[in-house]
């Protein structure tokens, strides 16, 4: 009988900095795939390895004070800076604000009601967070006053500064270029371009190691290294050609909370066959094609029908009726949202994901 699609949590030791990943996301794969009589594991595999063991065996760590030192280098020391749009996160910004802070003599902090992603500044529903006040004390921990704005031109007023003479860090996740160019100021920096000779994203998508260092996300020459390890030990192993990814946030939307899943900068940093992950699915729908074209037809006579015209279908339905209805996405952010709900980001313990038949 043809198996459908199956994604699969693998577990493997705690990693570390240091730790050689290529064997053992290897043998953690080669584990769960063992049968007596071989591997069980289909063409174009995907394995899928969480951002965060591939930045912690890299080591790719920084601190506050090496946060605070590079946001002096661009501003210099005791500045009044304009922090704009932060995301309201414990483990995403609280570091991040503490370092700006350690830099500054004083910050405005644009806050509005709800932050790129859909966390709400308070009582959030989840947490029960005052991001507002919460992060006004992390400003006094280290000495500086904050003061709250709505929005930019309130904060200028409020702190009597000229817009073109404002020091403006602008921490938006996702089109932060564009945002960037939206600002005249004296200095305007992102997120992206603080400590970015640690990592091409600089502080985007970095997460809590604890009250004093931050994990950046993954340098991705270096991941790339690494995901070709896999995939040619992988094909030494079983003979077969395996996808092998690095993924972080998979970009899916709450219901409930209004939460947008998306923290970090891209769902994926690094992948092998990008001739394959960056392009979109060429799928009929097969629902249509049950209550419409075949709607006549039942048991195995529309099931050959249905087969038939999957396999006859056009190499390329962009635009084409036959394809209404299919969600028009990239592979990358479709494997990483799969991948992103199967590890979750809690304590499964399964940092590497083994999806088959996905491409069959």
């Amino acid at each position: 009988m043809k198996q459908g699609v199956s994604a699969q949590g693998l577990t493997c030791p705690i990693i570390r900095k240091g730790d050689n990943l290529a064997p053992i996301i290897v043998e953690s794969v080669l584990n769960a795939v063992a049968t007596p009589d071989g591997y069980d594991i289909c063409q174009k595999a995907v394995v899928g390895i969480t951002e965060s063991i591939v930045a912690r065996s890299q080591g790719n760590y920084v601190t506050v004070d090496d946060i605070c030192h590079d946001v002096t280098a661009k501003f210099g020391a005791g500045a009044t800076l304009f922090v704009v749009n932060p995301i309201y996160s414990r483990n995403r910004f609280a570091i991040i604000l503490r370092g700006i802070a350690r830099s500054a003599a004083k910050i405005a902090l644009v806050m509005p009601d709800i932050d790129e992603v859909g966390n709400v500044l308070r009582n959030h529903p989840f947490t029960n967070m005052n991001y507002d006040e919460y992060y006004q004390s992390i400003c006094q921990g280290e000495g500086v006053n904050a003061v709250i704005y709505k929005d930019f031109q309130s904060a200028l007023a409020g702190e009597g500064v000229a817009a073109d003479n404002a020091n403006v860090i602008v921490c938006d996740l996702h089109g932060y270029e564009e945002k960037k160019r939206q600002f005249t100021g004296k200095c305007i920096v992102t997120l992206a371009d603080i400590l970015s000779d640690r990592c091409e994203f600089g502080l985007l998508g970095s997460n809590k190691a604890d009250e004093e260092c931050l994990k950046l996300f993954p340098n991705k020459e270096k991941a790339l290294v690494l995901l070709n390890q896999v995939k040619d030990e992988l094909f030494r192993k079983t003979g077969k050609d395996v996808i092998v990814c690095v993924y972080g946030d998979g970009c899916f939307k709450d219901p409930v909370g209004g939460i947008w899943e998306f923290a970090d900068p891209v769902t994926m940093p690094a992948y092998t066959h990008p001739e394959i992950i960056e392009d979109t699915p060429n799928e009929l729908k097969v629902k249509a094609l049950a209550d419409d074209k075949f709607r006549n037809l039942t048991g195995e006579e529309l099931t050959k029908a249905i087969a038939e015209e999957i396999e006859r279908k056009h190499n390329n339905l962009k635009g084409s009726m036959q394809s209404q209805g299919t969600t028009p996405r990239l592979y990358r952010d479709l494997l990483a949202s799969l991948m992103d709900l199967v590890s979750g980001s809690g304590d499964r313990c399964t940092p590497i994901i083994l999806i088959q038949n996905y491409f069959r």
